[in-house]
């Protein structure tokens, strides 16, 4: 048994836990500059992580309290930088780590975004993941030219076909050997090995050629993180990594379970797609150190801006409820699970109060907590019972958490035979998480387009 790790970030201020921007180990105020991501996946590639995850959000958290004020008050995801733009400076820095990109169906056009990453796994080497999402903010799809978000279930079905065109231009347009920069013929792309994609349907028309010559992988790897029931068929249709989120194993396990079985209903092997459950981690030499740290750090949350990562996951404003009230369920266009994370659990009512402080360590993964051996030992025993393949790593305090990782937890994975061995020649992200080929396996949907 061998656990792939991503480390899970974004390019922010706060990304999981509001309030620790603050806290005397933290250089998150350094986000807007180069040397700092670089710096965090040179950290990650000693340390054996499999790829960086980077989230992304392309609207500002301004439903707490009907403003942007708290989410900009607390760095709750703002200022956010363009991740697509710096990973081929991360790529140069690094031999092995791969970069997984959120990029959002429901704002982006299938032609370009093809081409950027198309672009990005050649100037890669063909180590670059797309992390396939809808969006879930008004604040968005106002600033994109909407009056509000295409319904939630609505948006799945266009990113469906989103798919389709590019499944179309990767796989379909520019075959094998095409470019052939053959100088005695003066021929530098064969153009009987390119075609149209001749696509026309109910949201896009895309008739031609697509502009770049395929990457390494041809498909980037494809990240899924749909929880709803419509998000979760999305994601057995396409996705060939899951990411998902629970604090209870048992409970995600049965999200596991019914995810393979429906792989299997869909003609796709359920072993091939590898899921990934996040985690937050406090490790320290001791058990006690760990845990005073622990404690140190919540004496750095920041109550309103959790608040608002809330408000802005699910849509839903809390702002005008005592800390004591209970959490209703609620109709919303956003993010259905993380709303449903805290409304339909049968075991609990939750209050805003405790609300915030579930959010405000770690966001809904859980938090480990030990010295090495014990955080390991976590890590495991998560692992048998949700039957996930690894983990993707949340930093509470950035970059220390992910530096004591490294300097901790990486080398009792080692010990324990828990990392997988890195191939002395760089091979793609694929080829890395799924140790399968470069492309898209034969059983996946797009192989099967006519």
């Amino acid at each position: 048994m061998t656990m792939h790790f991503n480390a899970f970030d974004m390019v922010v201020p706060v990304h999981q836990s509001p309030g620790l921007w603050r806290h005397p180990e933290s250089q998150i105020d350094r986000f807007d500059q180069l040397s700092y991501w670089t710096g965090l996946s040179q950290t990650l590639e000693r340390a054996g992580f499999t790829s960086l995850f980077l989230a992304d959000v392309p609207g500002i958290y301004d439903v707490y309290g009907g403003s942007h004020h708290a989410a900009a008050r607390g760095g709750v995801q703002y200022p956010l930088l363009d991740l697509q733009v710096m990973v081929p400076a991360l790529a140069a820095a690094t031999t092995h780590l791969g970069f997984g990109i959120t990029a959002s169906v429901t704002y982006e056009q299938p032609y370009l975004l093809a081409r950027r990453f198309a672009t990005l796994d050649h100037l890669t080497g063909g180590r670059i993941a797309w992390n396939i999402v809808t969006s879930y903010q008004d604040s968005a799809a106002r600033n994109l030219g909407l009056e509000g978000q295409i319904p939630h279930d609505e948006r799945y079905d266009r990113a469906d076909e989103f798919m389709e065109v590019m499944y179309k231009l990767f796989e379909r347009s520019i075959a094998e050997g095409a470019v052939v920069a053959d100088r005695q013929a003066g021929v530098f792309v064969d153009p009987e090995k390119v075609r149209g994609i001749g696509h026309r349907g109910r949201w896009f028309t895309v008739p031609g050629e697509m502009l770049t010559h395929p990457g390494p992988q041809r498909t980037p790897l494809l990240f899924q993180a749909g929880s709803s029931a419509r998000g979760q068929k999305f994601a057995v249709d396409h996705g060939e990594a899951i990411f998902v989120i629970n604090a209870d194993p048992k409970k995600l396990a049965k999200q596991v379970e019914g995810t393979r079985a429906a792989l299997l209903q869909a003609a796709r092997d359920p072993q091939s797609v590898k899921f990934s459950a996040m985690a937050t981690i406090v490790v320290g030499e001791t058990e006690a150190e760990a845990r005073a740290r622990f404690q140190e750090y919540k004496k750095y949350v920041d109550t309103e801006a959790a608040l608002a990562l809330f408000g802005g996951w699910t849509g839903v404003d809390l702002s005008g409820l005592n800390e004591e009230d209970y959490v209703a369920d609620v109709a919303t266009e956003a993010n259905q699970s993380a709303l449903g994370f805290f409304t339909k659990d049968p075991k609990k009512k939750w209050t805003v109060r405790e609300v915030a402080e579930f959010v405000s360590i770690g966001g809904r993964g859980p938090t480990i907590v030990g010295d090495p051996a014990q955080v390991v030992d976590q890590l495991v025993e998560y692992q048998q019972i949700s039957g996930v393949d690894g983990f993707n790593v949340s930093a509470a305090v950035r970059p220390a958490d992910f530096e004591r990782f490294e300097h901790y937890v990486t080398p009792e994975l080692r010990r324990r035979g828990l990392l997988p061995e890195r191939p002395q020649t760089p091979v793609t992200l694929r080829e890395a998480l799924l140790g399968a080929g470069p492309h898209l396996a034969e059983d996946h949907p797009a192989r099967r387009l006519d």
